[in-house]
């Protein structure tokens, strides 16, 4: 019999209501460490609102969450980048005129100890510390194979190339949990290639992701495990395969009357 995996991420009963609209409804969600499962639904479904509920982007009204078997709060966006969780957005947040170079340190900056005194004195040990941060970071731009442009301002980058040192910076963190949403966005088919490879990198890393992301085609060929939300509820989960001949899944993608 097969070791149980340890799992990294542990979801129950998470809900969230704005006004009228019960956006998340009691939804549970397991990722086990070395894993990439995805978050698929519909537009609407309640994707893009679990993902700023678990990062502290959003309270929630009920629920319960462990990350690597401790409880966590998700209640503000600091505070559970500490506790291990990196994102990316939808919508590139970079900081346009610092270099590549420069943001991924921004990143690496959540795991400094050195403190705003050692900074203003500029003590040996900030300087230390600070060198040492920037040689992580160049490390990171060459993990995602931007290195080259560490001395470029983020804003004179492809979009692609942005969208890659997006994932730098989130890595800078030492996250247990890599959150990306939508990463293959407005991407096209050669940038999604190199996307893969880089997600498949960072598994075989022993990393643990969690995507949300509309390229259905992606998430099937990429994930271990997807998770479908329909109206803010789970409809399905299971293995890519499973999930792909759930008749609710179908149902909620191509409407009633479809065959899978």
């Amino acid at each position: 019999m097969s070791a149980a995996r340890e799992v990294v991420l542990q979801v129950r009963g998470a809900s969230k209501r704005f006004g009228g609209l019960q956006a998340l409804s009691e939804v549970n969600l397991r990722i086990d460490r070395g894993q990439v499962a995805g978050l698929i639904g519909p537009n609407g479904a309640g994707k893009t609102t679990f993902f700023n509920v678990i990062t502290g982007l959003y309270v929630p009204d009920a629920g319960t969450f462990e990350l690597g078997g401790q409880p966590y709060k998700p209640s503000a966006v600091h505070e559970v980048a500490r506790a291990g969780i990196a994102r990316t957005f939808q919508n590139i947040r970079l900081f346009p005129d610092m270099t590549a170079l420069e943001n991924v340190m921004v990143g690496r900056h959540v795991r400094t100890t050195s403190g705003l005194l050692g900074a203003v004195l500029r003590t040996p040990a900030f300087r230390r510390e600070e060198a040492d941060i920037a040689q992580r970071a160049r490390e990171l731009l060459a993990y995602v194979g931007i290195e080259r442009y560490a001395d470029y301002r983020a804003r004179t980058l492809s979009y692609g190339d942005q969208r890659r040192l997006e994932i730098a910076r989130a890595l800078a963190t030492d996250p247990q949990l890599l959150a990306l949403d939508e990463p293959a966005a407005g991407m096209n088919a050669t940038e999604k290639v190199v996307l893969r490879e880089l997600i498949e990198r960072i598994r075989a890393d022993g990393r643990t992701v969690l995507l949300i992301e509309h390229d259905v085609k992606l998430v099937m060929g990429l994930c271990d495990a997807v998770t479908v939300l329909d109206y803010g509820k789970v409809i399905a989960q299971g293995t890519p395969a499973e999930v792909q001949r759930n008749a609710q899944v179908i149902e909620a993608y191509l409407g009633a009357g479809h065959h899978a």
